[in-house]
């Protein structure tokens, strides 16, 4: 008997520079605002050391000089502040069509936080989201971000959970603009954690939660 959950295109992107993600973005979004009967989709991927601003953020949360940033630094159409990606951390770029789900930014968000804090729950970690702000903590770190841009209902940007990366470029910034929260990472709290273990976890309950069939697609780069 075939599902009768609507279909979602899976690309395990790899380690991608933040540019080609964007790109892709941006052309998966421009396709469905074209053709709205095109599936939905979802990029999981790591990134290469780089800071991402968000369209309104200010550079106050900024502890260097933008004009000498110690990574690569890009200001895209996401809400949210500043925010820093890197390897070991894994990025969720969803691509919904918010009609056939649910037309609310809000709802978005919180399912967005449901699947991330059901991923921690199968490490036995409870994760929190503190009112006021998007994403999740735990025990009073945060381990997630999450900054979306919607247009039309064509969901892109996403989250950002730290696995098992190399904290360190935080320190230069305020991340998401909240003072005196420190970021951690899953690997903080559950030593030697897989990686490629969470993405699979990921895929899966972001199916659970979005009421999606998830099928495998091959990572082509954009051109």
């Amino acid at each position: 008997m075939q599902s009768s959950l609507a279909q979602c295109h899976l690309y395990n992107g790899g380690l991608v520079p933040y540019e080609t993600a964007l790109t892709w973005q941006r052309s998966q979004v421009t396709d469905r605002r074209a053709d709205p009967s095109l599936p939905d989709a979802l990029l999981l991927l790591e990134h290469p050391a780089v800071y991402t601003l968000g369209h309104g953020s200010t550079l106050e949360f900024l502890k260097f000089d933008p004009a000498h940033s110690p990574h690569l630094l890009y200001r895209v159409e996401r809400g949210g502040e500043v925010t820093y990606h890197c390897p070991g951390q894994l990025v969720g770029y969803p691509i919904l069509n918010l009609r056939r789900h649910q037309p609310d930014l809000h709802w978005y968000l919180r399912q967005l936080e449901e699947v991330l804090i059901q991923v921690l729950a199968l490490y036995g970690l409870k994760g929190d989201c503190i009112p006021g702000f998007t994403g999740v903590w735990l025990e009073g770190r945060k381990v997630a971000a999450i900054g979306i841009k919607v247009s039309r209902w064509i969901t892109m940007h996403g989250f950002a959970l730290n696995v098992c990366p190399d904290l360190s470029g935080f320190q230069h910034i305020i991340p998401c603009g909240i003072e005196g929260k420190p970021v951690g990472s899953l690997a903080e709290f559950v030593p030697n954690i897989s990686f490629d273990q969470v993405r699979q976890q990921i895929a899966t309950i972001f199916s659970e939660i979005f009421q999606l069939q998830l099928q495998p697609m091959p990572w082509v780069i954009p051109i």
